[in-house]
């Protein structure tokens, strides 16, 4: 965080209270408002949370939970149904690849379409936003790339080969790890950091979702931690409560090892540069590259997910999205093993 944010160690912990703090406060204000949600994120100048609100009936109620307000015209609710909407028709007619991703944003209040530069202009862009406006409150942004998934070829942030790719452990589950899921297909056999063989791919997703999980055995077992690669301890995983954003978060992975950055953004659909379209990431400001692909995303001792892809490098900058892991427990059905 320090090197990344620009954080003293002082401000780095203070921070991480804060963050802490906010997200106990999500939680509150979000069943607080009810129906009025509109979303929330974290400002780090401030160390404040606040929140989005379509009614101000609700305003005292969510104040007394520690969060700061601000009134809106759309709820969450309102928005996420407009995003699915982009989706659905995105679904029928591919995304062009000028367009890198779309999201909602609690604090614009809209779905934001994010377009690579130079790309505005060109005749399906202009017409896919023409559709998005159609069925959604729309701002557009500007990207300078377009994104890609980060795969080259357990501890959270190790690397592991399946036939000539190379991924990163995410998080250990009891009976395993999970990761990404464009690392590998069910069935497809798993090697270690040393080459041995630590087990297959019991379930996998990819595209639409990007996460998988591996069986381990053969001597190889599970351990509650993420690498941090000699830039600070290795962290224990205690638990996954979700963050939000605006806070700060970090990452490891197999390649450029430990990064930080801050959440930027939840529920994003993502077109990759392959035509793989996946939906349901959360966008942060970490770098990453090839073989980061699966690695863990933590905020303090909560895991938050597995690394999806991006554009950009770490050595000039980018952005990285990561697949939720409480999404990827649920849907296997897998328990995360904490200390």
């Amino acid at each position: 965080m320090q090197r990344d944010l620009g954080l003293s160690p002082a401000g780095a912990r203070e921070r991480l209270v804060d963050e802490k703090r906010a997200v106990k406060v999500e939680r509150a204000a979000k069943k607080a408002a009810g129906g009025a949600y509109g979303g929330a994120w974290f400002d780090a100048g401030r160390g404040r949370l606040t929140v989005a609100l379509t009614e101000r009936s609700a305003a005292a109620d969510v104040r007394d939970t520690g969060a700061d307000v601000r009134f809106v015209e759309h709820s969450a609710a309102e928005l996420d149904a407009a995003k699915a909407r982009v989706d659905k028709f995105a679904d029928k007619s591919k995304a062009p690849k000028g367009v890198a991703s779309w999201r909602v944003d609690a604090k614009t209040n809209r779905v934001v379409v994010d377009v690579v530069e130079g790309h505005r202009a060109d005749n399906d862009v202009t017409t896919f936003l023409r559709r998005a406006r159609a069925t959604a409150p729309l701002r557009v942004d500007t990207v300078p790339e377009a994104p890609s998934t980060f795969a080259a070829g357990t501890v959270g942030g190790d690397p592991y080969y399946t036939g000539n790719v190379r991924c990163s452990i995410g998080f250990s589950v009891h009976g395993g790890f999970v990761t990404a899921g464009h690392c590998g297909k069910a069935g497809a056999g798993v090697r270690g950091w040393d080459g041995s063989n630590i087990g297959s791919f019991q379930g996998s997703s990819f595209p639409d979702n990007d996460y998988a999980w591996v069986s381990v055995g053969n001597g190889w077992w599970t351990v509650p931690v993420v690498l941090g690669w000699g830039t600070i301890p290795d962290r224990l995983v205690k638990g996954s409560a979700e963050a939000p954003v605006g806070t700060s978060i970090c990452r490891s992975g197999s390649t450029t090892k430990w990064h930080c950055g801050n959440l930027l953004a939840k529920n994003e659909t993502v077109n990759y540069s392959g035509g793989a379209v996946v939906r349901q990431l959360t966008k942060t400001s970490v770098c990453a590259e090839g073989g980061d692909s699966g690695g863990s995303f933590i905020s303090g001792d909560q895991a938050q997910g597995v690394t999806s892809g991006g554009w950009g490098n770490c050595g000039s900058g980018g952005e990285t999205w990561f697949q939720p892991v409480n999404e990827i427990l649920q849907w296997y059905g897998l328990r995360l093993h904490t200390a």
